[in-house]
């Protein structure tokens, strides 16, 4: 049963509310922007100077469709602001949002925490009114507990309440402004009456808020996020199978999906997922598990993992199978750098990875994204980049199409056919028309769909290897 807690307020009138969010990444800018659009008066803080300055200027570090026009709105209308000082965060905001990171550990997969405790250790001494302090980073559970007992050393004027972010990198406009469902952890009806006021446009529109615990408001993310790796992995398992059996994955994803207890949903075959989220979680609740003392029911994720990251070496073996074993000098052409598409984001990304194995085996690789250039170039900067699809295809003896842009998606073979030295094409993400492509004398081969071909012709080396890395 929930208690009272007297040092949150009850009942705040929603249009005095004003909301503090600490930490300006991707999740915490768009969190901030979008409340703004809602009519909030809302403080973004960060220590990060740099990151502080642009995002006052009104640029956007990073791709987000539709942001750069909200974050421009908020700042015209003097509701959104953005500040180094933690002093001015305490003093502004009746609700502060956690929004730091939590990326992984290199050795261990755990969640790095560091972020998101010395948000709380900063804040907590500075509270001077009743306030409530909303964790929305990915955590292990068991750790909004652990944080309420510090913010409760330091203040008895602030509680702890979890609301987790369900964004997509692409849509969280979207996904914050009509989400499918708000997830309040609390200890108290004061915070989850809160909860109710921030997010009354959402709850007016139908919008199910599921008010629970603590720990069960952190296991929500990784669980549905663990899901939805297992939903991608099995159908890339049975991928793998119709390759060496001669099924049509495709064929048997629509199949499967029809069934309305399994759904369509995350059942595409292809090169597997990846980013900043999806890969960490798995692996960090993972590690949760094993801590939590039970790591044996939760042990098939390591499976999901190892058949994701299978999918990176598969596309580079058919690579090499494609060129009869010799890959060396060869010019290849990749379409897609981020690790999905309406995103610049290259964390993890299968499409950067495949594109550094095949420069690992000697070919020449030359990489255009539509957004993600300049965050591939930083991530790997051995690789040649281009400016359109045509630069990248020019003179090519093998595209491979590693992120699935909807401009990726709509091309035709007359699109490249011109400028290809060899019409050899892989569809990393099973968007093409097979039927399409094979007509049009292509080489079409995607993964999941066992080889209807005969052995290519040796193909054409190129000179000149470890030019300038960018192509005009």
């Amino acid at each position: 049963m929930l208690r009272e807690h007297p040092g949150v307020p009850v009942g705040y009138p929603t249009d005095q509310l004003r909301l503090t969010v600490i930490g300006a990444g991707y999740l915490g800018t768009a969190h901030a922007a979008c409340m703004a659009t809602l009519g909030y008066e809302v403080l973004c803080a960060d220590i990060d100077q740099r990151k502080i300055g642009q995002l006052a200027r009104g640029e956007l570090p990073f791709h987000e469709p539709g942001l750069p026009e909200l974050l421009r709105t908020g700042l015209d209308s003097r509701r959104l602001r953005f500040s180094t000082s933690f002093e001015d965060a305490a003093a502004f905001g009746d609700v502060h949002f956690i929004c730091t990171g939590t990326p992984q550990q290199p050795e261990s997969g755990r969640a790095d925490l560091t972020q998101v405790y010395r948000a709380i250790e900063a804040l907590a001494p500075l509270v001077r009114r009743p306030c409530l302090v909303a964790g929305k980073s990915t955590v292990p559970v068991g750790t909004a507990r652990d944080l309420a007992q510090r913010l409760a050393q330091h203040t008895s004027l602030a509680e702890l309440a979890w609301n987790p972010e369900f964004l997509r990198e692409g849509s969280a406009v979207a996904d914050t402004l009509a989400p499918d469902r708000i997830v309040a952890g609390v200890s108290s009806a004061s915070a989850e009456q809160v909860f109710r006021s921030v997010y009354h446009r959402q709850l007016a529109d139908g919008v199910p808020l599921f008010v629970t615990d603590l720990e069960t408001a952190e296991l929500a993310k990784v669980s549905a996020n663990a899901f939805l790796a297992t939903k991608i992995s099995f159908i890339n398992a049975l991928a793998e199978m119709c390759e060496k059996t001669g099924g049509n994955v495709r064929q048997l994803a629509d199949i499967v999906g029809a069934d309305p207890r399994i759904g369509s949903a995350y059942l595409r075959p292809g090169l597997g997922y990846g980013g900043g989220c999806l890969p960490k979680d798995v692996r960090a609740f993972m590690a949760s598990a094993v801590d939590a003392g039970v790591g044996q029911s939760l042990a098939f994720l390591k499976e999901i993992d190892a058949i994701n990251l299978r999918r990176r070496a598969r596309t580079a073996d058919l690579a090499l199978e494609m060129a009869d074993g010799h890959l060396a000098g060869v010019r290849i052409c990749i379409l897609g750098a981020a690790f999905k598409p309406g995103s610049d984001d290259v964390r993890d990304s299968p499409a950067l990875d495949v594109a550094q194995v095949l420069h690992w085996m000697g070919a020449q690789v030359t990489v255009y994204d539509p957004a993600a250039v300049d965050s591939a170039r930083r991530a790997r900067p051995q690789l040649s980049y281009a400016a359109s699809v045509r630069h990248a295809a020019r003179d090519a003896s093998m595209v491979l199409l590693l992120t699935e842009w909807p401009e990726f998606a709509a091309l035709r073979p007359r699109d490249l056919s011109g400028i290809v030295a060899s019409k050899t094409i892989i569809d990393g993400r099973n968007v093409l028309d097979p039927e399409l492509w094979a007509a049009a004398g292509w080489v079409y081969r995607a993964l999941g769909m066992a080889a209807s071909c005969p052995r290519l012709p040796p193909m054409p080396v190129a000179t000149g290897i470890g030019g300038p890395s960018t192509e005009p």
